[in-house]
């Protein structure tokens, strides 16, 4: 046979390939796109939430499973498009169901919804960036292997950087799925608790016709204890430091 042919038959096979890895991603920004299209963001707000509470809790109190599936499925979808209003829907996840439900929902539904960005960015766009970004990328993806599921704490627990880009970064990086999963489940959790045990209080704040604002939430108390949480976080890979250093030095 012929190389030349034998090349020529394989690249299309390969272009075929990229596109058919690159359709979730499509499907995605077609989802994000008719989702701001139809102004649909309007209702990710604590005004839409005070306007319609009569009927959300009533819905709630009549269809209480359903009400939780519906709940669980936007606030996985709202993740996955890394929609705006993440805040809002965690402590409606309070206001609707309680602090303990709320929080069990929350993170049941964000686990989801991040594992699903995770996996469409690991598929479309993972190893072409692998090969822009050349060495660096690879020396940087073995250092966070190393110790990838304490890190993923590490990002979860400090809310420092935004929650989508703690979603996609470690698809780049080649963290396995079980290890974000669980990472991740387990991160969230303290802050997830925090909201919603705002969500609980915040028919209160609606009866006095008070204003709020999530960034209220993170009060330095509770930004020193996620902190704190974090560092416990890096323990094992301070350890595993300082084992390899005790054992080259031997």
């Amino acid at each position: 046979m012929d190389p030349t042919t034998s090349t020529a038959a394989a690249a299309p096979r390969a272009a075929g390939f990229s596109i058919r890895r690159l359709w979730p991603l499509a499907l995605l920004g077609l989802a994000i796109g008719t989702f701001f299209a139809l102004d649909l963001d309007m209702y990710l707000t604590f005004e839409a939430l005070r306007a319609n509470r009569a009927t959300l809790t009533t819905f709630v109190a009549e269809h209480a499973v359903w009400a939780s599936l519906l709940y669980m499925a936007l606030y996985a979808a709202a993740v996955a498009m890394s929609l705006p209003g993440g805040a809002v829907l965690t402590i409606a996840g309070g206001f609707l169901f309680g602090t303990v439900l709320g929080t069990v929902q929350v993170v049941i539904a964000a686990t989801v919804g991040a594992t699903l960005l995770f996996l469409i960015a690991k598929t479309a766009l993972a190893d072409f960036l692998k090969a822009k970004a050349g060495p660096f990328l690879q020396r940087m993806e073995a250092g966070f292997q190393e110790n990838a599921f304490s890190y993923l704490l590490v990002l979860r627990l400090i809310p420092l950087f935004p929650f989508f880009i703690v979603n996609l970064v470690p698809a780049f990086l080649g963290v396995g799925l079980r290890t974000y999963v669980l990472g991740t489940f387990i991160g969230i959790i303290p802050g997830s608790f925090v909201f919603t045990s705002v969500g609980a209080g915040l028919g209160s704040l609606f009866d006095r016709s008070e204003t709020f604002s999530p960034g209220s939430v993170l009060t330095p108390e509770i930004v020193t204890a996620l902190v704190g949480l974090a560092l416990l976080a890096l323990l094992p890979v301070v350890y595993r430091k300082i084992k390899a250093r005790r054992a080259a030095e031997a």
